[in-house]
């Protein structure tokens, strides 16, 4: 006999950690998966293209109505929806607010909440705090470039913009390449990257030394494998975080999931390997902002692909990562070769993760369930 009674469980933050979704080496596996499905076509994301990133609702800069919010750096809302196939078979939505201002008060710059619903019924099988599953795949992604492309010898990590996402990129990076034993870092200050160094020693007590450096130059020149995980400036490219060539060290794995300046003529020289999470997720935003869409967003696959469709380099200079991961398309292919990671972040990714934790929450035990309805009052 089927029954019209229906639970679902709340998932809150500890209840999250309990179930997994702090375990990076598996984060790192499961984005890996993601990513395929993505290559293969089995998901569907917002939009008649199917690749939107979601839908947000920015605020004017002078609100003619009180009580409306006026726009300030990171002020939004924004839903991004997601089904992903293989094992997965799940669809859902990450639903966030976002202000800059929340860090005077304590709280994180933006808090999301996660709905994980069955597909066939479209149940909900979950609400889950989602702060921790977002941040987490956000890492991952880089880590399943580290995995794949950096050097097996890497021993300096470097990052410019040791905030949340510095952190977990740091934390995947480190997951693939534990004989890293230096960091350099340029923050806001001393005290920021203090702050980041007393969140990653007492988990990586192998690293051996974390400095803070003055220059974006500084930590490009020293580093095997670098990151910046730098907040978008309101000024567009001008105001992004700026890398030369001539700082890169040869043989560098750079990994660019944030804002970031490289000049044309590098790029389009063919000196680097240029990497993808998705060449299909740029495509969505160049149909959704037009020529603004690398000044508005700020990742620098934009960038890229503005020098592809001007004619001023080839669509095969750039590789999607997921190629690489099945050996569709060759990995490193030298000891001095640099390469340069791009990811923009996609909702199947907080699906994927979402999916794995409440799963493990299931067979665990843990949340609390509650009941939508013992029969619908309409049906």
């Amino acid at each position: 006999m089927t029954t019209t009674h229906k639970d679902f469980i709340y998932l809150n933050e500890p209840d999250m950690i309990a179930a997994g979704v702090t375990d990076m080496v598996r984060c790192v596996e499961v984005m890996e998966e993601a990513l395929i499905l993505l290559k293969q076509g089995d998901f569907r994301m917002a939009g008649l293209s199917a690749m939107s990133h979601g839908a947000e609702i920015e605020f004017p800069e002078h609100p003619e109505f009180p009580g409306m919010p006026a726009d300030g750096p990171d002020r939004r809302f924004m839903a991004m929806p997601a089904y992903l196939g293989g094992r997965f078979g799940t669809t859902g939505v990450k639903w966030y607010g976002s202000n800059i201002e929340n860090r005077t008060k304590g709280l994180p710059r933006s808090i999301h909440m996660f709905i994980l619903n069955d597909t066939d019924t479209a149940m909900p099988l979950a609400v889950m705090a989602g702060n921790l599953i977002s941040a987490y795949r956000t890492g991952a992604i880089p880590g399943v470039t580290v995995k794949h492309l950096a050097r097996k010898d890497a021993r300096v990590f470097g990052i410019v913009g040791p905030g949340v996402i510095g952190r977990m990129v740091t934390e995947s990076t480190l997951s693939q390449r534990p004989d890293i034993d230096r960091i350099v870092a340029k923050g806001v200050d001393d005290a920021d990257v203090q702050r980041y160094a007393d969140y990653i020693r007492p988990r990586f007590p192998n690293i051996k030394s974390i400095e803070s450096v003055d220059s974006i130059e500084q930590v490009a020149r020293e580093s095997d494998i670098m990151t910046v995980t730098a907040t978008t400036d309101p000024a567009g490219p001008s105001g992004f975080p700026y890398i030369k060539r001539e700082w890169i060290k040869p043989g560098a794995l750079l990994l660019f999931p944030a804002a970031v300046r490289l000049d044309d003529e590098f790029i389009a020289s063919g000196d680097a390997r240029l990497v993808v999470d998705s060449w299909r997720l740029y495509d969505a935003w160049e149909e959704e902002y037009g020529q603004h869409a690398y000044q508005n967003i700020g990742i620098v696959g934009m960038q890229w692909h503005r020098l592809v469709h001007s004619g001023a380099m080839p669509r095969e200079q750039v590789h999607e990562i997921a190629d690489i991961a099945t050996g569709a398309a060759a990995g490193r292919q030298s000891d001095d070769e640099i390469i340069l990671f791009s990811a923009g972040g996609m909702p199947v990714e907080d699906v994927a993760w979402a999916t794995e934790v409440y799963r493990t929450a299931i067979e665990k035990g843990i949340g609390v369930p509650l009941n939508l309805w013992d029969s619908p009052a309409l049906a």
